[in-house]
């Protein structure tokens, strides 16, 4: 449809906001409570408009056909005029010392509306400082706007905040009288409230600080920021989350250290908070780059020596690194045969292989499709802690579409009940992925390969008693229970669900996403689960999203030929080897962090992203031992174009790839992969395996997991995470192994043991959970072909 703003015909879909479609089109409004994709508040007003010559607002009015809108009359401005004096009245006089000042947007639309007299006034209130942890709260500045609450429900799934009441005076009459209803209506409710926590003492977050982000004055502010710096003198280096595979865009702020020391410093990460949202780590976990005072040209030798002496026969890694990076190590396997070891990523790449030789196709589902789905079904994922980004999109996909789904996992969330009511946890028995998804398409497939074709007899009977009506010898209505024989899905009741709760899930649902994880990747029957995921994006109404573990897995899966680790020496990169040129603690020759090298990840989306060096490292990069071997490159940034076309790469110069959203919310960042080229010239072949039931004691079981945000041993290197390794374990799980909360206990199996403490992590039901963040500690030992294993558990007295 086409509608006019201020005079200029454009174009607007069915549904959108005028906000949206002025934005869209470069149109200013003002409007500070609002955020794109959360509910609009009308807390500040200054969104008002003129509609076919009627009052209205911008951020909850739908286009219709031919609408006539003004947006800048001066009738509107000096309505504006006076909502901006009422959110002047008693605001603190300290910008000079305010963490805000110079990107402050109580500043920037005060100057806007051309603020410079001061009509209104009331008694101030004592407002006190707030502590609450990581954020530090002002009331003093909070113009109680409510972003930190919207967001906080409809982007990040908390719903840890609320106003409470302020106890201020109400404006006086003679205000009320005189000034216009909507400043009136501001200004009275900013009377009224103030922001707090839930519990109104303390934060139970999972602090992200997203709220911090969205504030538009300094009331809320992160601790390790405060009185550091001045926004202004902050330089933005545009970057990509360098710690999960969302690598959302980001910004790393910097300046000099200090006066005698030029040398950059990251004083915080900021981000476009419209359009991306940050997770703890990438908001928190920069301080990580390592110094290196010189450079060890001795090691470097070394190193050099042992390839072209043809000493290393493995190389082992992690997909914390760039695809250039991948890109020089899979050179440097054609140039000298040795192994490329990394089972994380191999697993991935044989779970996607197999996927895409079923299915024909790339999986076809992205982030910004689960953010416009109505019904989700996520499988596998330990959702919060595995990805919480991930997690976000649908929190506000269940939210702002009026959603359903159903969160298929062992371990239950209880935070995850709380998004609503009609987003199930259904806790299945480790090993039964496959089942679950037999199901689907049992319940959802419009036809099934003959191989499946079995699935249409998994139905057992079963009584159901049920109301009749009838009417007694004189005509009244009796009702009766009657018993009658039904037909239901024996898959359903194998993994502990009801599917009669489908029924209403589903009324009025159009858009389907499958959601993927870790457990079903790494998994005994991982071929057969990627070949049912296949069928799922084949037969069903379903796109399919699988999560790739990592920062870069996608990227080094199709760029690497990756294998087991055999017998012989192992460099490790980034990782323990014999020789390890790494950026940890156990290195013989040091290497940089993803915050020091140019270079690009290839995230969840199947989309090459850019991201730039914020910090300088003076030693050895990968590129400089390519360079030693005989391959040629100034910078690493040269094998950006160079990435391989039959992978689904592009031609294109890192330089002139582009990384922002513009403001409409459309990316541009880097590009999306051909993935059709990558189809078509993939040499795989699968067969489709049996499904093999595996036993596990239930009870028993230990989850290879991370608490949420601490992802790796590089989240846990930065001052905001930090901890040692602990079982994190639910209430029962205490209680069935007779464990007492903070003690010491040793997990073990037949082969291996180890000793760390038990913690009780509140939020879950069912299970425990080992991490891997911390690099002392080798959880690995006991997960060698699962996600998922029954261990032993016992306390050290």
């Amino acid at each position: 449809m086409k509608i006019t703003i201020n005079g200029k015909v454009v174009n607007a879909n069915d549904g959108d906001y005028v906000l949206q479609v002025a934005r869209a089109n470069d149109i200013f409004i003002p409007a500070i409570c609002y955020l794109n994709d959360c509910s609009p508040t009308l807390a500040c007003r200054m969104c008002m408009i003129e509609v076919d010559s009627k009052r209205s607002y911008a951020c909850n009015t739908k286009v219709k056909e031919g609408m006539q809108i003004l947006t800048n009359t001066k009738e509107l401005w000096d309505e504006r005029n006076a909502i901006m004096q009422t959110y002047c009245i008693n605001h603190p006089l300290q910008c000079g010392v305010c963490d805000k000042s110079g990107e402050c947007e109580l500043q920037n639309f005060t100057h806007k509306a051309k603020v410079d007299t001061q009509s209104f006034y009331i008694k101030d209130i004592d407002r006190r400082h707030k502590d609450w942890g990581m954020l530090q709260y002002d009331p003093s500045l909070c113009i109680v706007c409510e972003r930190c609450i919207t967001v906080c429900k409809d982007k990040i799934g908390d719903n840890e905040l609320k106003t409470v009441a302020r106890g201020g005076e109400a404006p006086a009459k003679e205000f009320k009288e005189t000034m216009s209803k909507d400043a009136n209506a501001v200004w009275a409710k900013f009377q009224k409230s103030l922001i707090a926590p839930q519990n109104e003492e303390s934060l139970q977050c999972q602090e992200c600080a997203e709220c911090v982000s969205v504030c538009p004055t300094g009331a809320l502010i992160n601790k390790n920021f405060q009185y550091r710096s001045n926004a202004w003198e902050l330089s933005k280096i545009p970057a990509s989350n360098p710690h999960s595979s969302d690598c959302e865009l980001m910004y790393y702020d910097v300046k000099q250290k200090s006066i005698n020391d030029n040398s950059k410093m990251i004083y915080r990460v900021s981000n476009d908070f419209h359009f991306a949202s940050l997770s703890k780590a990438a908001r928190f976990a920069f301080d990580i780059a390592n110094e290196c005072k010189f450079k060890d040209e001795k090691e470097f030798n070394h190193l050099v020596s042992l390839f072209k002496d043809g000493k290393i026969k493995n190389v082992k890694f992690n997909s914390y690194i760039t695809n250039e990076e991948a890109y020089i190590l899979e050179l440097l396997r054609q140039k000298y045969s040795f192994n490329l070891v990394n089972n994380e990523a191999l697993c991935f790449q044989n779970f996607i292989n197999n996927f895409i030789y079923h299915a024909k196709e790339f999986y076809n589902a992205s982030s910004n499709d689960i953010k416009k789905s109505d019904f989700i079904i996520s499988l596998g994922s330990f959702l919060r802690n595995d990805h919480i980004s991930l997690y976000y999109n649908i929190n506000n996909a269940i939210v702002m579409n009026k959603g359903a789904g159903l969160n298929f996992y062992p371990i239950k969330d209880k935070k995850i009940d709380k998004i609503s009511k009609n987003f199930i946890n259904v806790n299945y028995n480790f090993s039964d992925e496959a089942k679950v998804l037999e199901f689907i398409l049992q319940y959802f497939a419009k036809d099934l390969p003959s191989e499946l074709s079995h699935l249409a007899n998994e139905y057992e009977e079963c009584t159901k008693e049920v109301e009749v009506k009838t009417k007694d010898e004189q005509g009244n209505e009796v009702k009766q229970i009657q018993s009658e024989i039904i037909k239901k899905s024996s898959l359903a009741k194998m993994i502990n669900f009801d599917e009669d709760k489908l029924k209403d899930l589903l009324i009025k649902k159009n858009n389907f996403t499958l959601i993927i994880g870790a457990d079903c990747i790494y998994n005994p029957n991982a071929s057969y689960i990627a070949y049912l995921c296949a069928c799922v994006q084949k037969y069903t109404n379903f796109k399919v999203f699988i999560i790739p573990p990592r920062t870069n897995t996608l990227g080094v899966s199709l760029l690497c030929k990756l294998s087991k680790e055999e017998d012989g020496f192992t460099l490790g990169y980034n990782e323990r080897g014999d020789f390890s040129f790494s950026n940890d603690e156990h290195n013989n020759l040091l290497s940089s962090m993803l915050n020091q090298q140019e270079g690009t990840f290839t995230n969840y989306d199947k989309r090459l992203v850019p991201t730039n060096a914020a910090l300088k490292f003076d030693g050895y990069f990968l590129n400089d031992l390519a360079n030693a071997l005989g391959l040629n490159a100034e910078y690493t940034i040269e094998y950006t174009k160079k990435l391989p076309l039959n992978k689904g790469f592009k031609n294109i110069d890192f330089d002139n790839l582009s990384n922002y959203y513009d403001n409409a919310g459309n990316n541009h960042r880097g590009y999306l992969l051909n993935t059709q080229e990558y189809v078509k010239n993939l040499d795989f072949q699968a067969s489709i395996k049996e499904y093999k039931k595996f036993e596990l004691n239930n009870d028993d079981v230990i989850v290879l997991a991370n608490p949420i945000a601490n992802f790796s041993k590089y989240t846990n290197k930065s001052s905001s995470f930090n901890e040692c390794a602990c079982l994190y374990a639910s209430k029962n799980y205490l209680t069935k192994h007779n464990l007492k909360e903070n003690s010491m206990v040793k997990i073990s199996n037949e082969n291996e043991e180890l000793i760390v403490k038990v913690v009780l992590d509140e939020n879950i039901e069912n299970s425990a959970y080992l991490p891997t963040y911390d690099d002392k500690i080798n959880p690995f030992k006991f997960f060698k072909t699962h996600r998922y294993c029954s261990l032993n558990v016992k306390e050290i007295v």
